[in-house]
């Protein structure tokens, strides 16, 4: 993260954007999430609306709402109908994470039915799935690795 004169260089999109508060804490956690925690830089999506994300593309578009994804990481295989399919959507946020930017995530996931989603501020990160025994998301308050995740969704995954 490059911050020069109130912008910052988003590797994912390859450009400055503007340095405003959740893109600041956008970019930090895509460096964590492409250094730390394995993620493939291909694979990760910045800022797309759900009518761009290529497994949404055989529904009608007025059907899709004018909505944006923070962040979209895709696995490959991980799905039987689509090559690449959402493994992880993320909801950046610079305020407090309540139960409004939960709900917020899963009315998006409604659409993306991406298999974990993510709500990140400047102070936390709480990776959830839904647990259709409880009909609610369930949250651990730490980002898995990308390999981690593959292997919830797919246990045979390194073997």
């Amino acid at each position: 993260m490059d911050i020069k004169q109130n912008t910052l260089y988003c590797s994912i999109r390859k450009e400055l954007v503007a340095a405003l508060p959740e893109e600041i804490i956008r970019q930090r956690l895509l460096v964590y999430m492409l250094n730390d925690r394995g993620f493939p830089e291909a694979l990760v999506a910045v800022e797309k609306t759900l009518k761009q994300m290529p497994h949404l593309g055989s529904l009608n578009p007025l059907k899709i709402p004018h909505r944006r994804a923070d962040i979209i990481c895709y696995g490959k295989g991980i799905h039987p109908d689509c090559a690449l399919y959402p493994l992880l959507l993320i909801e950046c946020k610079a305020v407090k994470l309540t139960s409004r930017v939960i709900n917020q995530v899963a009315g998006y996931n409604q659409f993306v039915k991406a298999y974990f989603i993510a709500i990140v501020n400047d102070h936390e990160i709480q990776t959830g799935w839904f647990d259709p025994k409880q009909g609610v998301y369930v949250f651990v308050p730490h980002l898995p690795s990308y390999e981690e995740l593959l292997e919830a969704v797919i246990p045979a995954h390194n073997t």
